[in-house]
């Protein structure tokens, strides 16, 4: 059997059909983004319901996209952090309810952080705090369940600074996500470190990766191979860790899943 990774995917309920032999063959990962929506959060029992009649048999690991529209988690105002608060509280019910192991979340870290949190002598720490502060009963909550939210990078340039976050956290409940076309416009457009320099800074901590083709303008989610990201570097940088995190496909066009997986294929760095 090769030991090249298995490559899962990010697919919607309604597109688990399509692939069901392709996710079945070698019991992939799988990520379903429905529940980030607060629309589908307040019913999420339909679709709850046919993923588990979907995925009936099916020995991977699930994993689900969290709540992020319209909020940061390193608010401030205590009113608007407890909507965010019950925002991850339902999503921990679905994760809950699917036994899904994993949970992504966004990072609130852009550019202006970069270059200004060190403005103030104690403006890191403040940042921190007020993510943890949000964080804490969700994260309380899904060590007793056996999840693990994942802190992906967005408007990142400095990879260090969510890396700092879950370094504070210090709970099984929190590790780093990333996301390669993201690091990609980082890089490209906004000075941050190659991608595979991500993963590298992630280390140990890294549960997480969005695997997607870029071109450094846009946050494109492309077919793999596509773009111009260099992933025989970013899985040379994965096979230096000592983990396992979930490797997850996360491109717009839900029926080229697989073209992006049998391009790692013939690159030798996936299956």
């Amino acid at each position: 059997m090769s030991d090249l990774p298995v490559i899962g995917a990010q697919l919607t309920v309604l597109d688990l059909d399509r692939h069901r032999d392709w996710i079945f063959e070698k019991d992939r990962d799988i990520e379903l983004p429905e529940f980030c929506m607060a629309d589908i959060l307040k019913n999420p029992g339909p679709f709850i319901d046919m993923a588990k009649a979907k995925l009936k048999g099916w020995k991977g690991r699930l994993g689900i996209h969290g709540p992020f529209s319209g909020f940061e988690l390193n608010v401030k105002d205590r009113e608007i952090r407890a909507v965010v608060q019950a925002r991850l509280d339902a999503a921990l019910d679905v994760c809950g309810r699917l036994e899904a192991r994993q949970m992504v979340i966004h990072s609130p870290y852009d550019p202006w952080d970069a270059h200004n949190l060190d403005n103030g002598p104690h403006d890191r720490e403040k940042s921190i705090r007020a993510v943890l502060d949000t964080l804490e009963p969700a994260l309380a909550r899904a060590a007793d369940m056996g999840v693990e939210m994942v802190l992906e990078n967005i408007r990142d340039t400095d990879p260090a600074l969510r890396r700092a976050v879950v370094e504070a956290a210090d709970s099984p409940a929190l590790r780093l996500s990333v996301d390669t076309g993201h690091a990609e416009w980082a890089h490209v457009s906004a000075g941050a470190p190659s991608v595979d320099r991500f993963v590298q800074d992630a280390g140990d901590l890294l549960g997480h990766v969005h695997l997607q083709d870029a071109d450094g303008y846009a946050d494109r989610h492309w077919v793999l191979g596509e773009g111009s990201i260099n992933f025989h570097a970013i899985f040379k940088a994965l096979g230096d860790l000592h983990g396992n995190p979930h490797l997850i496909v996360e491109i717009n066009d839900f029926t080229r899943v697989p073209d992006s997986v049998a391009y790692l294929e013939r690159l030798g760095l996936g299956q």
